[in-house]
């Protein structure tokens, strides 16, 4: 019978100790009234989770836009926690990590999955570098970028490890190609309850394998794209609508797809188009730290390509012989200008805030 729900998997264990939905009631009242703020979002959610609403009120991130409130079914939740345990062979009993902020949707299904599949979980607070204070070993764990960067010492601890929430860099993945962990780089969002896509990042069988690395859905997701060269995703047991992203995809076959960048960051310069997310994964290896490319309006091209650096500490003129000493940049690519930032806004999970205000 295919799980709804209603229904936690007698497998299930949260912080070691096993219980059933009403005792989960509890546990979840408790964490409101007396836990610390990251276990309150816990404890509101289950909450939420373990009445008989059908669905439950989740908030977007704000990357692409406005955070807003959207209204999730929780069947499709269940059948997107499922979708997972196929495609990454999670199995009940196995063990979980949960460092995420339960505020959004990524924590969120890392409770469900656990709930749904009968994983047994451990929380702790979601933090830049959660494996910290980690002795024991887990199955399976979700991370954004920044956390597994401030892990790479001890993300042997981890079997499964999947990374959302932003691109994971060049830099990141050459780092983990040594390391006894499956890592994957995953393509969602609050609309798709979280990830319908995963691309292998490590543990390649040669370099064409590496080279040819493409986002793979999950079962039941089809795709395709628009005019606009942009991905429209039909999940029926996920969302009751096509979804239409403004990410611009290459299709390389009916389930799997190469991710390009942003429609609304391209910039048109001089009649040239460029896509920043693809010239700042060519300059992932000659700039240290944060960097994000946009545009300035310019009388002669329309808008002119501007690099944007964290840290005053460097020099523009360095960098830019570097730059253009690259083979794999165009001329087309090499920013107009470069400007120096003390510190990148980012949003509350993170992301880099593409503006120059």
């Amino acid at each position: 019978m295919k799980p709804a729900f209603k229904n936690v998997h007698s497998k299930f264990k949260f912080n070691n100790l096993s219980f059933n939905r009403e005792e989960l009631k509890e546990v979840a009242y408790c964490l409101v009234k007396e836990g610390l703020p990251f276990e309150q979002s816990i404890g509101d959610f289950l909450i939420d989770w373990l009445n008989d609403k059908t669905h439950v009120e989740v908030q977007t991130s704000g990357t692409t836009g406005t955070p807003k409130t959207i209204r999730l079914d929780k069947q499709h939740m269940v059948n997107s926690a499922i979708a997972t345990g196929n495609f990454f062979k999670i199995n009940p009993g196995d063990s979980a990590l949960h460092c995420l902020p339960s505020k959004f949707i990524a924590g969120k299904m890392m409770l469900v999955r656990a709930m749904i599949l009968g994983l047994e979980i451990d929380v702790v607070p979601p933090s830049s570098n959660p494996l910290d204070k980690i002795d024991s070993t887990y199955d399976f764990c979700a991370m954004v970028p920044l956390q597994v960067q401030n892990s790479i010492t001890r993300l042997h601890h981890i079997k499964k490890l999947i990374i959302g929430g932003a691109k994971a860099s060049n830099d990141l993945i050459q780092k983990i190609q040594g390391i006894p962990v499956e890592a994957y780089e995953t393509y969602g969002m609050t609309e798709t309850i979280t990830h319908i896509a995963a691309k292998k990042l490590n543990h390649f069988k040669d370099q064409k394998e590496k080279l040819n690395a493409a986002f793979k859905t999950l079962p039941g997701v089809l795709i395709k794209t628009d005019d606009r060269n942009c991905l429209i995703i039909d999940v029926p047991k996920v969302s009751d609508k096509k979804i239409i992203t403004n990410d611009v995809v290459e299709i390389i076959s009916e389930n799997t797809f190469h991710w390009l960048g942003r429609y609304d960051n391209i910039i048109n310069s001089g009649g040239i188009k460029l896509i920043p997310e693809q010239i700042e994964s060519k300059l992932t290896g000659i700039i240290k730290g944060r960097f994000f490319v946009t545009s300035k309006k310019d009388k002669q091209l329309g808008e002119k390509l501007v690099l944007v650096v964290e840290g005053a500490n460097n020099s523009e003129e360095e960098l830019l012989d570097k730059i253009k000493k690259l083979n794999t940049i165009s001329k087309y690519e090499i920013p107009k200008e470069i400007l120096f930032s003390d510190h990148l806004k980012t949003t509350k999970n993170g992301k880099i805030i593409r503006s120059l205000e």
